[in-house]
């Protein structure tokens, strides 16, 4: 009896499996046929109304001439370059980094920057310039004055840079 119970299970075993089989191919038959593929339908192309292009009355980017007037502002002597002729002004022997900010005050309501260098403060105000690079104080704020220099990049060109002093907390206020 025992060499037979291994072939008996293998027989019971078989005969399970292939009906599970069969009934899985009938009922996905039977759900083929009953299933209709549902697709929407396309909406209506909208309608455009036509533009007419005019860019011939336009200017072209792509002028040589305009190029050419644009390049010439950053060539030396064009629009970025320095004014080589103007009085230089005390504060401009000195480099910015030198310069301190150390604070600000207000006399008939123009406010000005209080600038230390070495052992020295400085009263300044916009429209007036300091440091070697042609630098135009723009602004003089509660923290920091505004300067615009002007220096030749590798090219030669004349370019704006815009630095900054900010203000410098002195030693003996954080004891």
């Amino acid at each position: 009896m025992k060499k037979f119970a291994p072939l008996l299970c293998t027989l019971l075993l078989s005969a399970c499996g292939e009906s599970d089989v069969d009934q899985v191919r009938s009922w996905m038959k039977q759900v083929e046929a009953e299933t209709r593929p549902t697709v929407k339908p396309l909406p209506q192309p909208k309608t455009f109304t036509s533009f007419a292009y005019a860019a011939n009355d336009a200017l072209d980017p792509f002028n040589a001439s305009k190029l050419l007037t644009e390049m010439a502002k950053n060539r030396p002597g064009g629009a970025q370059a320095p004014d080589q002729n103007r009085r230089k002004e005390f504060l401009e022997s000195f480099p910015l980094d030198a310069m301190k900010m150390v604070g600000t005050m207000e006399k008939n309501r123009v406010v000005y920057g209080l600038v230390q260098i070495d052992r020295t403060v400085y009263q300044v105000k916009s429209g007036q310039y300091a440091g070697q690079n042609y630098g135009l104080i723009t602004g003089v704020d509660d923290d920091a004055i505004t300067v615009r220099e002007i220096v030749q990049d590798a090219a030669g060109d004349w370019v704006e840079r815009i630095s900054k002093l900010e203000l410098q907390e002195s030693k003996e206020s954080s004891k």
